[in-house]
């Protein structure tokens, strides 16, 4: 028997199901996801949260006309089901098929293209903008996280939302606050009388009527109203937003389709800026991701019937850096941990547990992370600021600003630095060893395995300045443990020498380095594998030491290929009279979509089997060249 999932094929097919049969048609939706991203991993406990709000918001728009912005977007999935492409969700985050975020370039109805935190309410702000400045009448709307709602960009935007003259409705998904029956029961019918035809035109009927009395009306009128707002913050938490010139309504329950519906619909009718509240459950209708959303808020393959987890294939870099962290902070009491709403991601919920009085969570607020921790630094601790490596850059003027002015002793672990896989563009670690290193006073090490990213976390607590500690996603390699070198600031390690070209490769481009080492060895082609460790500054008398002694340089990093290591390499020796041969490996000028690392480092030429060709091509290309000047 086909359920009612089944009719619906494209945008606003859901305008076909009859109301009696919207929970049925929830209950669908959420045994899809769950089965779907079982088997691909992604996003779950917050689009399980998601359904009704969805569904709500698709029953009161006609899309694409209307515009709906996603705040980071890991919400999304059923708007992408309800937009046509529950098909392609065998697809979901891999090579080739839908992105685990809205985007522009794969639906009509992906109104603007999210990834990172905060975001909604600007964009949806711009889009109202140019729809007012077009004398359009299509509704826009923003869905934004009360988690986001902690990153300055939303408020920033809320500022400037009172300077539009037409509709725009802002919704608070709120995921993290519960309200008893009778005071959500309560809030949801006074909200739903606010915006009824008849309240609103009695309420303007009312001010116009006393302000018509002589001498007195207008005092009247704005005491009137003075007494109904009063009145009205004592129920409803509404005052912050209205000050901002932003009707506030809620808070509304997010799972009760037939209100929000109402209030939407009614929403839509009023030409004024708005806020609805509603609140939801993340994780709702999958009981592990209820207990546990933050554990299913991004996921790997798991098992449906028992929520289990697939089994990782080894420790990762982020382990090792957690486990490291919280064993010197137990020697160095001015250690203190910062992340930005990542505890988790990071790492740091094991240093939260072990030592609570010295980690601080600052909600998704980069910017603020960054300064905080100058100031911290200032006051004579150590700060460690654990940040995703894309999430990073957010903060690039603090950086810049409030730490390497003052050559303040911060420790930026960058995680998810490099190809990161299947979240894509938004959060692929390309850019830090770019942006990083154009700045002065900033020092920026790469490890090439466990070992050494231990090893950097003492070099970085003993360091009097800033310093990133930059590390990949996934699983820490284990090999080469054999090279363990004691850290000197800005020296390589030299792991092989060899005679036919010298590879100076960064981080974990160390491993397929190796690798790629190994099959030319095969081939009879020896050469000089570097461990480059620090990215800025380059070892140069590393560098002079190799161009003296091989023809070909090469550089392997995982990150763009512009303002990158193999740059400054060139740079350098082009400036200091060298003419050698140059192989630059990393990523090129362009954004990287989602797969699996490995199909990703493969299509960029970036795995072992490419770089050991594109070795022997040049290598070759060099031989040819010599043998005519030979001649």
């Amino acid at each position: 028997m086909a359920g009612l999932l089944d009719r619906i094929q494209k945008a606003n097919d859901i305008k076909k199901i009859a109301p009696e049969d919207y929970d049925r048609l929830a209950e669908e939706i959420r045994s899809f996801i769950i089965s779907s991203v079982s088997q691909t991993g992604g996003h779950l406990a917050s689009s399980l949260g998601s359904v009704e709000l969805t569904m709500a918001l698709h029953l009161s728009m006609e899309l694409p006309r209307d515009k709906i912005v996603w705040d980071v977007g890991h919400q999304s999935y059923t708007h992408k089901i309800l937009t046509g492409r529950k098909k392609d969700f065998d697809t979901l985050r891999m090579m080739g098929g839908i992105s685990g975020f809205p985007r522009r370039s794969e639906s009509p109805s992906d109104a603007f293209g999210t990834g990172h935190s905060s975001t909604s309410i600007s964009a949806a702000l711009g889009l109202a903008a140019a729809r007012d400045r077009r004398n359009g009448d299509w509704m826009v709307t923003a869905v934004i996280g009360d988690g986001a709602m902690t990153g300055g960009m939303a408020y920033e935007a809320l500022n400037n939302v009172s300077r539009l003259d037409h509709n725009l409705m802002i919704v608070l998904n709120d995921n993290n606050m519960s309200i008893s029956e009778n005071v959500g029961g309560l809030s949801g019918h006074l909200s739903v009388l606010r915006v009824q035809k008849p309240y609103i035109e009695l309420k303007k009927e009312v001010e116009r009527t006393l302000r018509q009395i002589p001498r007195v009306g207008n005092g009247m009128a704005r005491q009137v109203k003075r007494s109904k707002d009063q009145l009205r913050n004592l129920v409803m938490k509404d005052s912050f937003f209205e000050e901002l010139g932003i009707k506030y309504i809620g808070p509304v329950d997010g799972h009760d389709i037939p209100m929000m519906l109402q209030i939407f619909r009614a929403v839509r009718a009023m030409n004024e800026p708005v806020l609805v509240h509603v609140v939801t459950k993340k994780g709702r209708g999958y009981r592990p991701a209820e207990k546990n959303p933050s554990v299913f808020h991004g996921v790997g393959k798991f098992d449906v019937e028992t929520g289990k987890l697939a089994a990782s294939a080894g420790k990762s870099y982020t382990s090792v850096f957690s486990d490291k962290l919280v064993s010197m902070a137990s020697e160095h009491r001015n250690i203190i941990a910062i992340s930005a709403a990542m505890l988790d991601g990071t790492g740091l919920a094991a240093f939260q547990k072990r030592f609570p009085k010295r980690l601080y969570d600052v909600g998704i607020a980069e910017q603020h992370a960054v300064t905080f921790a100058a100031g911290l630094a200032a006051g004579g601790e150590k700060p460690f600021v654990a940040i995703y490596s894309s999430f990073l850059q957010r903060a690039f003027d603090q950086i810049v600003h409030d730490v390497c002015i003052q050559k303040l002793p911060v420790v930026f672990c960058v995680d998810r630095a490099g190809i990161v896989g299947a979240d894509g563009e938004t959060h692929q670690g390309i850019l830090d060893l770019s942006y990083l290193s154009v700045i002065p006073n900033m020092t920026v090490c790469a490890p090439k395995n466990a070992d050494e990213l231990e090893d950097m976390m003492e070099f970085a607590y003993q360091f009097d300045g800033p310093i990133a500690l930059r590390y990949s996603r996934g699983t820490a390699y284990t090999g080469l443990t054999e090279c363990r070198e004691p850290v000197v600031y800005g020296k390589s390690e030299v792991i092989h020498a060899g005679s036919r070209a010298a590879i100076f490769a960064v981080g974990g481009m160390v491993k397929a380095a190796e690798k790629a080492r190994q099959i030319l060895a095969e081939k009879g082609i020896d050469v000089t594998l570097v461990n480059a460790r620090f990215v800025k500054p380059i070892d140069t008398d590393c560098l002079e030491k190799m161009a003296d002694s091989h023809r070909l340089i090469v550089t392997a990093e995982d990150n763009v290929l512009r303002g990158g290591f193999g740059e400054a390499c060139a740079d350098y020796l082009i400036n200091h009279g060298y003419d050698n041969d140059l192989l630059h490996i990393g990523v090129p000028d362009t954004f990287v979509t989602h797969g699996t690392p490995d199909q990703l480092y493969q299509m960029l030429g970036m795995d072992a089997e490419s770089i050991a060709e594109k070795i022997i091509e040049k290598l070759q290309q060099e031989d040819g060249k010599a043998d005519e000047r030979k001649a």
